[in-house]
């Protein structure tokens, strides 16, 4: 049986075990966990929060990284700026990246969510707006919601990752781990 855990990953946190090519040290995995044998089965960004899942199977790993199996992944995201249901419509159609074409997102306005405080916070303009909305994909190229957002002129200021396939940060405390 394949030992899966969910982690509730940090800001700043880099998702791997070990940081040995960095001239100064930077947090990784083995400050918040210290279970042998498993692997970050796909990647969450130094600068982004939430839903990272380990496990030891390198079948399951792989299912779960690869694109082709489109498994879903859900992302609570602040933007800046106050995006409408219109401005939204081209995620929702694909757009097309410096790597190609998207496959089309589910993306909603959402009411802000109740989240931990980030450290450091993100920053505040009186002048300009922000907005939380929910996207799902299907795929996880790098840094792809934040290059999506970007691309329709909101740039992500905040981003949590909640859900991947039937996996969710429901009741994981931030920076805590517990058995899938």
């Amino acid at each position: 049986m394949a030992l899966v855990i969910l982690f509730n990953k940090p800001f700043g946190v880099l998702s791997q075990f070990t940081d040995a090519r960095s001239p100064s040290p930077r947090p990784t995995l083995s400050a918040y966990i210290d279970v042998p044998g498993v692997y970050p089965a796909g990647r969450l960004d130094r600068d982004s929060e939430g839903l990272l899942v380990l496990t030891d199977d390198g079948k399951l790993q792989a299912k779960i990284a690869d694109p082709k199996h489109k498994l879903t992944k859900t992302y609570l995201v602040q933007v800046e700026g106050a995006p409408t249901g219109a401005d939204l419509q081209p995620l929702r159609d694909g757009v097309t990246l410096k790597d190609g074409p998207t496959r089309p997102a589910k993306v909603r306005l959402i009411d802000p969510p109740t989240l931990w405080e980030r450290d450091p916070p993100v920053r505040f303009r009186k002048s300009v707006p922000d907005t939380w909305i929910e996207v799902t994909i299907s795929e996880g190229r790098n840094r792809q919601v934040r290059r999506m957002t970007a691309h329709i002129g909101f740039p992500t200021l905040r981003l949590v990752r909640w859900r991947i396939g039937s996996w969710t940060l429901d009741g994981l405390q931030h920076g805590t781990w517990r058995d899938a």
